[in-house]
């Protein structure tokens, strides 16, 4: 019998796993590639796997799927377009060991849009309060998420986001997206 990611064997009469949400607001070109590319310099392993992105919702399990798509969309149908200003450094050591860079303007818009998703059939408590931010590092030595922070710390950049994307966790444990949702009544799905 398998074991399952909790320690407990699944089989016939294992209770099925509820799908993942993930939400995110993904990075243009030419920044999303600069930020994987300074995110693979320092080491992190996870700069192939994971575009740079500005984390809205992650792993929160829904009962119901359809519920929580239908949520997502609706939140999506009521935002609208909003100017992303990315400026220096911050990290969450020692509690984690992770360096990001900044988001400065649009800070408190990605805010207001995690409190909209993160309600209903997303509703979770979490163990940390919401922090917008872009990684660059995670899980490194010290000596490279001092790099880290320091080959950035200058770094700026703008552009206006227009959409978020709505990701599921499949059970080979990789972010798939189902949907990309432009912001605004009248817009459709991408």
């Amino acid at each position: 019998m398998p074991q399952l990611e909790d320690g407990s064997l699944g089989g016939p009469l294992a209770q099925p796993v509820r799908p993942l949400v993930g939400v995110i607001l993904g990075l243009p070109e030419p920044v999303a590639e600069e930020l994987r590319a300074w995110r693979a310099s320092f080491g992190d392993k996870m700069a192939e796997a994971i575009p740079a992105h500005i984390t809205l919702v992650t792993t929160t399990e829904t009962d119901n799927w359809d519920a929580a798509e239908t949520h997502v969309r609706a939140v999506a149908s009521r935002t609208e377009p909003f100017r992303i200003s990315l400026r220096g450094t911050g990290s969450f050591r020692p509690v984690s060991p992770v360096v990001y860079v900044n988001v400065a303007e649009g800070f408190e818009e990605c805010v207001r849009l995690h409190r909209r998703l993160q309600c209903g059939p997303l509703a979770r408590v979490l163990p940390f309060p919401f922090h917008p931010h872009v990684t660059v590092a995670h899980d490194l030595p010290s000596e490279k998420l001092d790099a880290a922070q320091g080959a950035l710390k200058s770094y700026r950049a703008s552009f206006t986001v227009t959409s978020m994307g709505l990701y599921e966790h499949d059970v080979d444990g990789s972010w798939q997206l189902k949907e990309e949702l432009g912001f605004g009544a009248g817009s459709n799905s991408r």
